[in-house]
């Protein structure tokens, strides 16, 4: 009995001493490790578990490798880790994980951070893997959403949200638009350059520009990647949070990626950013988040643009090009994929119009005479 009471006035004493060194009294979030698979060997990880459970999280290291400051659940390969992994986290014997690898289901992806190089500015990558929808668009609208849950959950309770220049970005841009009038709260960002929009280019990664940066995964992935690593020439993910914690409408498992090539620097941030949000309640934030974008019509706003696109790609007939006048006059904000629709459709007003590409993406040229009817017909048919 005299010696159970003295292991509970010593660990008593130890979380106070925690306490006064971290800040934290409260509950210590409990975080799994999966140590097997790295490419930089078990010892980086281990290294990992260490430093973040010395910041005040009950770190359960997975793997071969044992360390008074962690706990170690044994296991004889990378398989059995993995397994091990989800089994506790479906058993809430830890409140979340960090892997390499997790085969997330369609509709859920993660959501990365990293620290901008220009200014040091952190910044959240929606999302870096994982598939949000088989639609491109709808993936990156509910990538959007996604970066907000991260943020809020990490103590952004109003972020900034800009949408990365590439396939698919403007008619995200109408998207979310539309679902802020629906009265969805949405703090759209304004890029860096001169001529600013929500619409960020290869710059604003660089300075953070917003809070929130949305793209497509595969997109994402690359970013998170030179982001993590430009120092060390690729090898050696040293710098941010890694990949992030998976998100999606009603999942409720917290596990977190990082890559094979990831330092120990950057898998204690990884750990520590799943730990930020466990404690900042991303699960309800998640669940209230999903709940307002509903209320907006997020899913009516999805279904109309499936039958404009299922539209759109039914009336493909030819049109016969009005005759040709000199065109000075440039209407950007016009997908890629949707240019030579564009210019048809004002072709069959009788409004005589040639494709380009300006410095900020895909532009449609007009005369002067012609701007603003075109604009009218390429807004009325969405397209801008």
């Amino acid at each position: 009995m005299g010696k159970n009471v003295e292991n509970i006035v010593a660990d008593t004493f130890l979380d106070i001493a925690k306490g006064l060194e971290t800040g934290d009294f409260g509950n210590r979030p409990k975080i799994a490790l999966t140590g097997m698979g790295s490419e930089h060997g078990e010892d980086n990880a281990m290294a990992a578990a260490v430093a973040a459970a010395e910041s005040g999280i009950d770190v359960y290291y997975i793997g071969s490798l044992k360390h008074e400051a962690v706990t170690t659940v044994e296991v004889k390969d990378d398989e059995e880790g993995h397994k091990k992994m989800e089994d506790m986290v479906n058993n809430g014997e830890v409140d979340g994980a960090v892997t390499m690898h997790f085969p997330f289901p369609i509709g859920v992806s993660t959501v990365g951070r990293v620290v901008t190089p220009a200014c040091g500015k952190e910044m959240f990558l929606a999302t870096t893997t994982g598939t949000s929808s088989a639609d491109r668009i709808e993936g990156m609208i509910k990538n959007a959403i996604y970066g907000i849950i991260a943020a809020k959950s990490c103590g952004i309770n109003n972020p900034s949200l800009g949408i990365l220049n590439v396939d698919g970005a403007r008619q995200c841009e109408m998207a979310l638009r539309e679902l802020a009038d629906g009265g969805y709260d949405i703090n759209f960002a304004e890029s860096s350059r001169a001529d600013g929009g929500i619409v960020m280019r290869g710059n604003d990664v660089l300075l953070g520009t917003p809070d929130i940066m949305v793209c497509d995964s595969l997109t994402g992935n690359i970013l998170v990647k030179m982001m993590s690593a430009y120092t060390s020439g690729g090898s050696f993910e040293a710098v941010g949070y890694g990949y992030g914690p998976g998100i999606g409408k009603d999942y409720d498992k917290l596990v977190g990626i990082i890559s094979r090539a990831s330092g120990a620097p950057l898998i204690t941030n990884a750990i520590k950013y799943m730990a930020q949000v466990v404690k900042g309640g991303i699960i309800k934030i998640a669940k209230d988040e999903f709940a307002k974008a509903e209320a907006a019509g997020l899913s009516k706003i999805l279904d109309a643009r499936k039958a404009e696109s299922a539209q759109t790609s039914a009336n493909t007939e030819e049109v016969e090009a009005p005759p040709s006048e000199v065109v000075t006059e440039q209407i950007a904000g016009i997908e890629i994929m949707d240019l030579e629709n564009a210019v048809s459709a004002l072709w069959k007003e009788k409004i005589y119009a040639e494709s380009g590409m300006g410095c900020t993406g895909p532009i449609v040229l007009v005369s002067k005479a012609n701007i603003d009817k075109a604009k009218e017909v390429l807004s009325n048919l969405k397209f801008i």
